[in-house]
Order: structure tokens, then sequence, then C-alpha cells
């Protein structure tokens, strides 16, 4: 059984994607965290996240760094989406995504391309989304809850404009852009807390199983 959760930044889906797993009891993968390790690659090696070989080199990131708190700051969430652009990047880190997804038992996955292209056979496609102004107001709660005392707070505002930004180099990027599968199930999350979005899921989730 393979679930695939696509969806923008801050849409809830990583939330959604392990309680999904914990459920049915089946691994999780955070897709973006793996883009977000090459991105913070990028920057211990003094590189440019723009520039395709710079990213590419990136990819040989050590696996310890995947347990590091920095790349669930809004700094590495920016290196992530602009080393996701360069289709060397994105090849390096399929067979890695492919081979999760593959395991016996099945597997969840979470990202923006894993039900149209990590995953395309997957047996039940979601794609989480909301308004920008929802998850920007998701995102900034979210930054000044883990606000450390010496650390400034970023207004609203900027983090808006983060999440436009991240979304048009996700839905305009030539290779493997942001878009749900024709297949895929849409939920809106915007008006809904998490434990609303994660029943509503759910039930999707176990209807689609029920009727293949």
């Amino acid at each position: 059984m393979i679930i695939a959760v696509d969806g923008p930044t801050a849409s809830g889906k990583g939330t959604i994607a392990k309680r999904l797993a914990a459920h049915f009891g089946v691994p999780c993968l955070d897709t973006g965290l793996l883009y977000r390790a090459v991105g913070r690659q990028v920057a211990i090696n003094e590189g440019d996240p723009d520039n395709p070989a710079e990213a590419l080199a990136a990819c040989a990131f050590p696996d310890e760094l995947l347990d590091d708190e920095v790349l669930r700051t809004e700094e590495s969430g920016g290196l992530a989406s602009r080393v996701s652009v360069h289709p060397e990047v994105r090849e390096a880190l399929f067979k890695r995504q492919r081979a999760f997804a593959e395991q016996p038992g099945g597997a969840v996955l979470d990202g923006r391309d894993i039900g149209t292209v990590i995953a395309p056979d997957a047996d039940v496609k979601l794609f989480i989304t909301a308004s920008v102004q929802s998850r920007a107001r998701r995102r900034w709660m979210e930054m000044v809850d883990k606000k450390l005392d010496h650390e400034e707070e970023i207004p609203l505002s900027e983090i808006e404009k983060d999440v436009v930004a991240r979304d048009a180099r996700d839905i305009n990027r030539k290779d493997a852009p942001l878009k749900a599968a024709p297949d895929a199930f849409v939920i809106d999350t915007t008006s809904l807390d998490r434990e609303q979005a994660f029943e509503m899921v759910l039930e999707t989730v176990e209807e689609a199983l029920k009727n293949r």
C-alpha cells in the first residue's frame, strides 16, 4: 500500500502523512527533508543553490544531516525550494524516494511530486492545499512558538511573501512541477483545524482503499 501526499508548503501535508502512517502502521518519508538537506549542504559548502552543479554535488550530504533541526527552519525551506528546480538534483534523489515507496508492507510519502513522478502507481493520491493567507499564518505561528530569545520575530507579511515565492518556484519549475495528479483527491484545509483535516483525509483514504 502506497499513499502519496502532495501539496504546497505549510498546507499541513506533513502532519497528515505522519498520522496516516501511524494509523496504518507503515513508515513515512518526508521527501521535502531530502531537498532541505541538499540546500543546507550547499550552504555548508558555501555554494550557490541556484547553480545546478553545486546543488548536485550537495546531494552527497551525510545521513546524519537529516536529523539536524536546522532543516526545519525557514532558511532551509527556502534553500530547498531553490535546489529543487534543478532536474539533476531531482534525478539524484529519485531512486532514494522510489526505493522507500516500494518497500515491503507499503509506505506513506509526502512531498510535491509523489503522485505525479515518484509513485504514480500509488494506491491513494492526496493533494492537500489551503489559501496562501492560511498557510502563511500557520507557518508564522510555528515560528513564534519555536522562536528563541535571541531571534527576531519575522513579520507575517514576510512569511506570506515567502510562501508566494515558493509556490511560484514549485509550480513553474520545468521538471516535476507542483500539481495534483489527475486521480488525486484534492482536500482544502483552509477552514479546518488539524483534527478536522485528518478526519476528512482518513475517511477519504479508507473509502478509496475499500473501492480499489
